[in-house]
């Protein structure tokens, strides 16, 4: 079972809004009361928060499938509904949140640091809310909103300040082993590190972090073997260490070019993914080199050999054993020096400046399209308050789809229908092409609130109220009497056939 989860795939949803309630208030001596229905409670939200006590996504790798609640309906007597709490997801420091495709969305640095990636509807209004001058009692409420739900793909880049990178059995977790409390899994055979180990350095009055990436080999910027897999956890690091295998006996290795070879799938990686870490580029970034396993006699001489070489490219050399304890005490003072002079030339986090983007003056907040495909032609409206007043209507309602019909006339949809060449009769489709509310549209349907004067729950609007002409009147008049004489006469004839007299007789 898998006890280092680094990359996820989260399904969030949003809790969806609570339905607005259309409730008229009935107590005795107060035959007019009025509305009293309550609105719904709004949706609660999934959020990404960064919690220290959180060091893997493990969690997500078992439960990717994540709901927020959802809000109650509102009740009578102005009740509103409850409120669906957030969800609230802790998440290790350094996660990179990803749509599918890749586009990054938000990069999690620092406790308290939080994305939002599903909120949740909005509540719905209650007939109490929605009371007017004109319409002081409505018989209809807004439906509640649903959740959004969005597929979000969450990376964990450690957040360390020195990584140990190299050969597989470079002795890279030795060396964590041996400078800090970590106790990593050790072996004699490649790939015994299958997932990054972390270490706490303390040397003398400071202290960091010491990460070790699982082997590097050649073409592990391309997928093979497992460095590409780990190779994002150095992106935030501060000083990498080359940790070069001196004691190898591969007949086609040695120190210097392993060190290239490294070197190279570095520059590779960052070359192809554009990674800056936030701070200095990847290959500007401090480099120790650290020749290991010098207990070896053999080993020594090869690193006694090699280390000139390291050093003329300007490089700073550490012999090291990891059996012995040999020079790790000099390496661990120098990796504190350099980790304290990243920190001081780091910048200084700001704060998020709140950007404001005011609206264009002729922006309308909706589009009106005309499209047309297979010979067939309609109109597509698109924007935020359009699609968000139909998925709040109850089209089982006559008077709540009347009052869309009021909303959408005031927001000027009537207008650029017009504008765009619509004509009584054509189709217009409100909302994204796979969920849109169809209907035919009828630019003379006339949307005053005024005309709200029947019962409650009708609308006139919705009726063929048409006032005849003066000819329909005449021929209406001349059919009446046609069929009153149609009637006399059949009743004469039956008459004069004797079919009224009587039987006795």
């Amino acid at each position: 079972m898998a006890t280092f989860v680094d990359r996820v795939v989260v399904h969030a949803a949003g809790g969806d809004g609570g339905h607005g309630c259309a409730s008229i208030h009935r107590e005795k001596f107060k035959p007019l009361a009025g509305p009293d229905g309550g609105n719904g409670g709004n949706g609660g939200s999934v959020i990404l928060r960064v919690d220290p006590q959180v060091t893997t996504l493990l969690e997500f790798h078992h439960l990717p499938h994540r709901h927020a609640p959802s809000g109650s309906q509102g009740m009578g007597d102005h009740r509103q509904g409850a409120i669906g709490q957030d969800l609230v997801l802790g998440v290790p420091d350094g996660t990179v949140v990803k749509d599918p495709d890749g586009n990054v969305l938000a990069d999690l640095v620092g406790v308290g640091a939080e994305y939002v990636a599903a909120p949740g509807g909005r509540g719905g209004l209650g007939n109490a809310a929605l009371a007017s001058q004109r319409r002081k009692a409505p018989g209809f409420a807004l439906l509640g909103e649903p959740g959004e739900s969005q597929d979000v793909v969450l990376e964990l880049k450690t957040i360390a300040d020195v990584a140990l990178v190299g050969y597989p059995s470079a002795g890279k977790s030795s060396l964590v082993a041996a400078i800090s409390a970590a106790r990593p899994k050790i072996a004699d055979y490649p790939f015994t590190t299958l997932v990054p180990n972390l270490g706490v350095v303390q040397a003398g009055s400071a202290r960091y972090t010491v990460a070790d990436v699982p082997g590097l080999i050649p073409g592990a910027s391309e997928g093979k073997g497992l460095g590409l897999e780990f190779l994002r956890h150095i992106e935030r690091c501060a000083v990498l260490v080359h940790v070069l295998d001196c004691a190898t006996l591969e007949p086609d290795r040695d120190p210097v070019s392993d060190l290239d070879v490294i070197e190279a799938e570095l520059a590779q990686y960052a070359g192809d993914l554009g990674i800056e870490g936030g701070r200095v580029p990847l290959q500007e970034r401090p480099r120790l080199v650290v020749l290991n396993k010098i207990d070896v006699p053999e080993a020594r001489e090869l690193a006694e050999l090699v280390r000139p070489e390291l050093e003329a490219r300007g490089l700073a050399v550490f012999e090291v054993s990891t059996a012995s304890h040999e020079g790790l005490r000099p390496l661990t003072f120098a990796l504190a020096e350099r980790v304290e002079k990243a920190r001081r030339e780091a910048p200084i986090p700001e704060n998020t400046r709140v950007v404001l983007r005011p609206k264009a003056v002729d922006d309308l907040g909706f589009t009106v399209t005309r499209r047309e495909q297979g010979g067939e032609v309609w109109f597509a409206v698109r924007g935020e308050k359009p699609e968000r007043w139909v998925r709040q209507t109850d089209f089982a309602n006559d008077e709540a789809v009347g009052y869309l019909a009021d909303r959408l006339a005031r927001l000027g949809v009537e207008e650029r229908l017009f504008k765009a060449g619509a004509v009584a009769g054509d189709e217009v489709r409100i909302g994204p092409d796979s969920n849109s509310v169809v209907f035919d549209w009828e630019p003379t349907l006339m949307t005053g609130s005024e005309l709200l004067g029947g019962p409650r729950g009708t609308d006139v609007r919705l009726e063929d109220s048409s006032r005849p002409t003066r000819g329909e009147k005449r021929q209406e008049y001349k059919e009446r009497m046609d069929a009153k004489a149609a009637a006399r006469a059949e009743l004469w004839t039956e008459r004069e056939a004797g079919h009224w007299a009587d039987p006795e007789d």
